[in-house]
């Protein structure tokens, strides 16, 4: 099966050559027919598992695209070519193919087409590269921005913002969320506003930046329904127990159903924080009867030195 399918790839290169063959009657190129033949040629080898071969296939038709002046063909064909490189686990070369499609795309008036292409690029390269996927989702995010998508836009913004935390890159992350939370306003999106307000918060903490941190609060006030809701309540107690270095008070916070079940990255940002200074944990309301009970309550805070959370 193999073998026949890659005679038939050679067969259409072939044809593809001949149709790019001038004469005496035949004075320009048959680009058109040459670029059928490649991409005919490309899925042979393809499917014949030849992904090398696969691949210049799909730079051949590419070619023969250009010279027609069809470059969202030519755009097609080169994306192709990278997902070639991908089934042979060749990640940034991958990548080299879909960004330069998406060069062309644009050149081509598709800017849609391109942000698509550079998020399914930041998806593959995601597992071995979170830098590179980072300022993949955020381009992605700008040709969407430019063409008033704010919804496309906000969601890549959040995926680069997720990166951002894990890669421990806070400052950049605290720009991101800033921007999403912008972003959500303007789409008149409270609830997920009120969502980006919180991770703002675990992140400027993390920096150890309790005024900026208590600015996103503040500065949410103004958001419609935002005062004493859920989040609000949440973020002046965690606030209120970070700023008098209350142990309790933020674990409790910080492991509640509101933070441990947001995205992964901002919840693992919550269970690990830890007030400064190591924190005081209040002594609890000694038993009746108490001497041994006492010195229980003592042993047991000793056990918490240093922190819950």
């Amino acid at each position: 099966m193999a073998a026949q399918k890659i005679n038939e790839a050679h067969e259409h290169i072939a044809k593809a050559e001949k149709c790019l063959k001038t004469s005496l009657t035949k004075w320009k190129p048959d680009y058109d027919s040459a670029a059928s033949e490649y991409g005919k040629a490309a899925v042979c080898f393809k499917n014949a598992k030849q992904y090398e071969q696969a691949k210049d296939a799909y730079l051949k038709e590419a070619e023969s695209h250009t010279e027609n002046k069809t470059l969202f063909h030519a755009a097609k064909a080169i994306e192709q070519a990278g997902m070639m490189m991908k089934e042979q686990k060749k990640m940034p070369e991958a990548i080299q193919y879909i960004e330069k499609a998406c060069m062309m795309y644009m050149e081509n008036g598709t800017p849609d087409t391109a942000a698509m292409a550079l998020d399914r690029a930041g998806k593959l390269i995601e597992p071995i590269n979170l830098e590179k996927a980072v300022d993949l989702y955020q381009k992605a995010a700008g040709v969407f921005e430019n063409e008033d998508r704010l919804r496309q836009a906000v969601e890549l913004l959040g995926k680069a913002s997720r990166l951002l935390v894990r890669l421990k890159r806070l400052d950049e992350a605290t720009v991101a969320l800033q921007k999403e939370k912008n972003m959500y306003k303007e789409i008149e999106n409270f609830p997920m506003c009120f969502k980006k307000t919180t991770a703002q918060v675990l992140v400027h903490l993390h920096r150890a930046d309790f005024v900026a941190a208590d600015k996103c609060v503040r500065e949410s006030y103004s958001l419609p329904g935002y005062s004493g809701s859920e989040d609000c309540v949440a973020m002046e107690t965690l606030l209120q127990g970070y700023d008098e270095q209350d142990d309790d008070q933020v674990y409790r916070v910080c492991n509640s159903p509101l933070l441990k079940y947001m995205d992964n990255d901002y919840a693992k940002l919550a269970i690990s924080l830890r007030v400064p200074g190591g924190g005081k944990k209040k002594a609890p309301a000694a038993p009746q009867g108490g001497g041994s009970a006492t010195s229980a309550a003592a042993e047991e805070e000793d056990d918490y030195e240093g922190g819950l959370c």
